[in-house]
């Protein structure tokens, strides 16, 4: 009963326009980013940053002012909550981890629960406002960042995040063990039907999410593995984690070179008509150009 509950809420009318919404807004922000890389993109960066903050100081104050408030379920421990601090930060420093985190865990993680969401409540309440906003926002971040931005992940950057992923776990296990909470499902799965029920009874389930959670990093590092792999000789750095073109202008010595995260957006750094049809004539040219302004806080 409870996993077709599940089911048809997930398959709702709401629901569904929800994920339809979702998707038209991260698609339609990624091709603005993608064709105005100069203060239309910082300008929808700081508005999706501001919305990610609002929205989790919105739900810290309702938690911690409600009379039901519990350190076993009140506390902003669960992943998500994490992800929509760090998604922010990405957005507004564009540092290589910070992306990193919020790509990985946004697409592995806050997807997953706009598929399968964990609501208790039904629309318009207000915490399925701040469960949308924070889930769908910190999804439309990471596409915003790696797809409309080109900032692509670093080399091992999936041992890397892997590795942070535990550590965080293993502090909310004690956040748990201390509160008896069950932040991140790491005592038992939640009442509405997940892929974690898909993946064998306690705790076993949580060795389970573990591999999981390699795997769908891996299959989401794969598409720069194969780029990486089909670059040219000299066509790229081999260890940049920005993919947004940039070229010094012709005639100047120096060929190509590095900008700092605001300067590269702006208009200026992208060239003239005719420097961008040069740009076309190599395949190499727009490959992944080493920011050293972006990497500085890495």
């Amino acid at each position: 009963m409870g996993l077709a509950w599940s089911a048809m809420r997930a398959l709702s009318a709401v629901w569904l326009t929800t994920l339809a919404t979702t998707v038209l807004a991260a698609v339609g922000l990624c091709v603005l980013v993608r064709r105005r890389p100069g203060w239309p993109s910082l300008a929808v960066n700081a508005v999706l940053a501001g919305a990610l903050l609002a929205t989790s100081g919105l739900w810290l104050a309702t938690s911690l002012s409600s009379q039901r408030f519990s350190a076993a379920t009140s506390l902003p421990f669960a992943l998500c909550d994490l992800a929509t601090l760090v998604a922010a930060a990405a957005l507004l420093t564009r540092q290589r981890l910070l992306v990193e985190l919020t790509y990985f865990w946004g697409l592995a993680g806050s997807l997953q629960s706009l598929l399968t969401p964990d609501l208790s409540v039904p629309f318009p309440h207000l915490v399925f406002f701040e469960y949308v906003v924070a889930h769908a926002g910190i999804v439309s971040a990471a596409l915003v960042l790696v797809v409309g931005e080109r900032r692509r992940p670093g080399p091992r950057a999936v041992g890397r995040i892997f590795l942070v992923t535990l550590a965080y776990t293993a502090v909310v296990g004690l956040v748990d063990a201390l509160t008896g909470g069950d932040y991140m499902y790491l005592r038992r799965p939640p009442g509405n039907w997940t892929l974690l029920d898909a993946l064998g009874p306690w705790p076993w389930y949580l060795l389970s999410a573990a591999g999981v959670a390699l795997v769908l990093f891996s299959l989401l590092d794969l598409p720069f593995m194969l780029a990486d792999r089909r670059l040219p000789p000299g066509g790229g750095d081999g260890g940049s984690w920005s993919g947004r073109p940039v070229r010094e202008r012709l005639g100047r010595p120096g060929g190509v070179r590095t900008l700092g995260a605001a300067s590269d957006l702006l208009p200026a750094a992208v060239g003239d008509h005719g420097e961008l049809g040069e740009l076309a004539a190599f395949p190499g040219a727009e490959r992944r150009t080493l920011a050293s302004g972006d990497d500085a806080g890495a």
